[in-house]
């Protein structure tokens, strides 16, 4: 087993798509959007990090799927699944960044404090990150699927991203958020708002690793009532 330095089993991701038919896009989709969570997950939420998972995961995506005997006509839509499985993983991130910032905002953080303006501006980079780091990381794929990656990234781009999507939101949230704050003159707890900024990085990452465990909670909790129903 090769673990990659941001936290997931490359091997495996390399082998199964090394091995996968042109049935199995969805499970690959899983992996790769659980891989990528994974990676985020062992690291602090900064984009510098969410860049560097991107990349791995990319690259490991990369190589299993020049390994497979399938053409590249057929890894195409193999291809897209593995791009949305980052993306998906990507829209938690955002979502991870948004709660942090509101509470950020609830101990009285305004929009012009350093550490608000930069999360802010890295939720609104994410989609160009994404496009560009995969497109980087795929690039050292020659021949037909290396152009096999070139057109499902501009197929997305032309569509957007969940990720980009929901970024947009996620500002225009937090910013009403803010100036509502400040319109009712809020009183700031400056302690905990000083120390919730100084740490806005891990708290985010707590947040994503909370959001994760609160899903799988509640697919165990259905898990039963499924049973019951047939």
């Amino acid at each position: 087993m090769a673990t990659a330095p941001y936290g997931f089993d490359a091997d495996a991701l390399i082998t199964q798509f090394s091995e996968a038919s042109a049935r199995q896009g969805e499970a690959l989709r899983k992996a790769v959007q659980d891989a990528t969570l994974k990676a985020l997950q062992g690291r602090e939420l900064t984009l510098k990090n969410i860049q560097g998972t991107v990349k791995q995961v990319t690259a490991a995506a990369a190589r299993g799927a020049g390994q497979n005997p399938m053409g590249a006509e057929q890894m195409e839509p193999l291809l897209a699944k593995a791009i949305a499985g980052m993306d998906g993983a990507l829209l938690q991130a955002v979502e991870a960044n948004r709660r942090a910032l509101a509470q950020l905002v609830e101990h009285g953080a305004g929009l012009r404090e350093t550490q608000v303006k930069k999360a802010l501006a890295d939720i609104e980079k994410m989609e160009d990150m994404f496009f560009s780091t995969v497109r980087k990381s795929a690039a050292t794929t020659a021949g037909p699927l290396g152009e096999a990656w070139g057109q499902v990234l501009e197929k997305m781009q032309v569509k957007g991203t969940v990720t980009g999507a929901r970024a947009e939101e996620a500002v225009e949230q937090v910013t009403q958020q803010a100036q509502q704050a400040m319109r009712e003159g809020r009183a700031a707890g400056v302690k905990a708002m000083q120390a919730l900024l100084d740490s806005y990085a891990a708290l985010a990452s707590g947040v994503l690793i909370g959001m994760s465990e609160g899903m799988q909670g509640g697919a165990a909790q259905a898990a039963p009532a499924k049973k019951k129903s047939r």
